[in-house]
């Protein structure tokens, strides 16, 4: 049987959850750059120690806030693509249509990771990030496109990284949803140069 949390615990992790919800509003809303720590505990409603004392820094609290978005894409994708689509060939164009999910949600601003990179330096806890993210998008390609025959998974992956990335910036930027239906109409032209269908032989 499991202990109890004691209330100290429990009062940490309440803390640590609403310093989190509170840095993932303001950051993405307005930027990391933008953002200073007082505002995020004023909006937390916690104590600056307490900040400090579950996080060290700013650039800490960044880390979790930018790995929290990573898990949380990366958790949806899942689901949407498993739930959606049947085959690797249909989920690799189904990709565009689980990222448009976003495109008209209320406060879209494109992809944290670009606007947490603007003017950031490198080397620190946005660049890793951001490069943990970076793997795991190709890798999602690679191996859709890999489980679905492409003779150049690699070359395909990249192909289709780029109009992910460029439907992100198109619908924030242009305010057009309906960049992710141009995306996918790309993405499937891609998609069956290579990875023809098979030709049915008749009897």
């Amino acid at each position: 049987m499991l202990a109890k949390p004691s209330a100290p615990q429990e009062r940490s992790a309440t803390a640590r959850a609403r310093l989190l919800a509170a840095a993932d509003e303001l950051f993405y809303a307005e930027g990391i750059h933008a953002v200073g720590i007082d505002r995020v505990i004023q909006h937390a409603g916690v104590a600056k120690a307490t900040l400090y004392n579950t996080f060290g820094s700013k650039e800490e609290l960044v880390r979790a806030y930018l790995r929290a978005r990573h898990a949380a894409t990366r958790e949806h994708m899942s689901r949407e693509l498993e739930r959606r689509y049947r085959t690797p060939r249909e989920r690799l164009t189904g990709v565009f249509e689980v990222q448009g999910l976003s495109f008209t949600a209320q406060g879209f601003r494109g992809s944290a990771f670009v606007t947490a990179g603007a003017n950031t330096p490198p080397g620190g806890a946005v660049e890793e990030v951001s490069s943990d993210y970076r793997a795991w998008l190709h890798s999602l390609f690679h191996d859709l496109a890999e489980q679905a025959g492409a003779n150049d998974p690699k070359g395909l992956a990249r192909q289709l990284v780029l109009l992910y990335d460029g439907a992100g910036i198109s619908a924030w930027l242009d305010h057009d949803p309906s960049a992710e239906a141009i995306a996918r109409t790309g993405a499937q032209a891609l998609v069956d140069i290579a990875i023809p269908e098979p030709i049915a032989v008749s009897s």
